[in-house]
């Protein structure tokens, strides 16, 4: 319980000191947490057993997805259909595309990313972004009800979608024979 209560108050006052300075320097609250993070973790070494609190960060990323979830309409969601569709798409496809095209030719002197289904592997996941930390910033600079705000959420929303047929895809990539190109 002790130790609990110690990393709890480490964490409360990182937060307290670095997110109001990376607010005043214009860096937004999220690089204000990771800043923190880096410092009582790897830096100062104030942290050190995190596996039990990954649940509860975990549990903080589910209950912000869910908020999300409730504030989205169904009119709107009709409404971005195409944006989902083409744009989020056209991000996925392209993404993954370069990225694996990059790593087969990283290939050429790094073995491991010789086949390309390791290659595509690397494409699909790099192609995914963070939600929360885009809302996040989003949110903080006002841009959420713009142009680009919408299709930004557009594309994040079509990123998360897309996590259920890429989870679907990796364990038979891995099961495909390995072909090198």
């Amino acid at each position: 319980m002790e130790t609990f209560l110690f990393q709890a108050s480490v964490f409360l006052a990182a937060a307290v000191i670095a997110v109001p300075i990376a607010a005043r320097l214009g860096l937004g609250s999220v690089l204000g947490y990771l800043a923190a993070g880096l410092a009582i973790g790897p830096g100062l070494g104030l942290i050190e057993h995190t596996e039990d609190l990954r649940h509860f960060a975990e549990f903080g990323v589910v209950m912000m997805l869910f908020i999300i979830g409730l504030e989205l309409e169904p009119r709107a969601l009709w409404d971005m259909r195409h944006r989902l569709i083409g744009l989020g798409g056209l991000q996925i496809t392209l993404t993954t595309l370069a990225i694996m095209v990059a790593a087969l030719a990283l290939g050429q002197w790094y073995k491991p990313l010789t086949n390309w289904q390791t290659a595509l592997a690397v494409g699909l996941i790099v192609a995914l972004s963070s939600t929360a930390i885009v809302l996040q910033t989003l949110s903080e600079k006002g841009l959420m009800q713009t142009s680009g705000g919408r299709s930004t959420f557009s594309v994040l929303l079509t990123q998360d979608i897309a996590v259920i047929p890429m989870l679907i895809a990796l364990p038979l990539l891995a099961a495909a024979p390995q072909v090198t190109l």
